[in-house]
């Protein structure tokens, strides 16, 4: 009996340790609904992602899960309305990539200083794509306010080293 109302506990025990971090209000990747998951990053400072899972013969079912990409200095954020009309981003995007940079009007819009110098979460998930891609957010930026047509083009054909993009300084909390 003492066997059994012990293992109860521990059960007990570990079903709540499970529910605290969404109790206490953590980002959990995987609880949030589709219309907030791309842009939000979790409690474990792990960015969300929306995911597409096409079912056979009906309709693609998307889900919001964690990803391995982590986010230096920030969690439990779900980015604001104003910042993703700002950034010119999508909510619906899926997946993290960084294909959107290759069009100006999102780069364009990542650049303005609305977004540039008030998002810091959209911005630094920008500027590592952008380095992934061997570019330099800033100098992306510089670019597209001289050449809009041919900044990213330029910069991609430039060599240029990969390189740790910094967001603008500013705190998250």
């Amino acid at each position: 009996m003492a066997l059994s109302t012990s293992t109860m506990a521990l059960a007990l025990l570990s079903s709540l340790s499970l529910l605290l971090p969404s109790a206490l209000g953590g980002v959990i990747c995987e609880d949030l609904p589709q219309d907030v998951c791309a842009f939000a990053v979790s409690s474990m400072s792990k960015r969300c992602v929306l995911e597409s899972m096409p079912q056979s013969g009906k309709k693609t079912v998307y889900q919001c899960k964690t990803s391995d990409v982590e986010v230096n200095n920030l969690s439990n954020w779900i980015e604001t309305d104003g910042c993703v009309h700002a950034c010119g981003v999508d909510r619906k995007t899926v997946g993290i990539s960084s294909d959107s940079l290759m069009e100006p009007r999102v780069t364009q819009q990542i650049c303005a200083s609305a977004c540039y110098m008030n998002c810091p979460n959209i911005v630094d998930l920008y500027s590592n794509l952008a380095a992934g891609e061997g570019v330099f957010l800033p100098d992306l930026c510089e670019a597209q306010r001289v050449n809009p047509r041919r900044a990213m083009v330029e910069l991609l054909s430039s060599g240029a080293d990969v390189a740790e993009a910094p967001a603008p300084s500013s705190d998250f909390a």
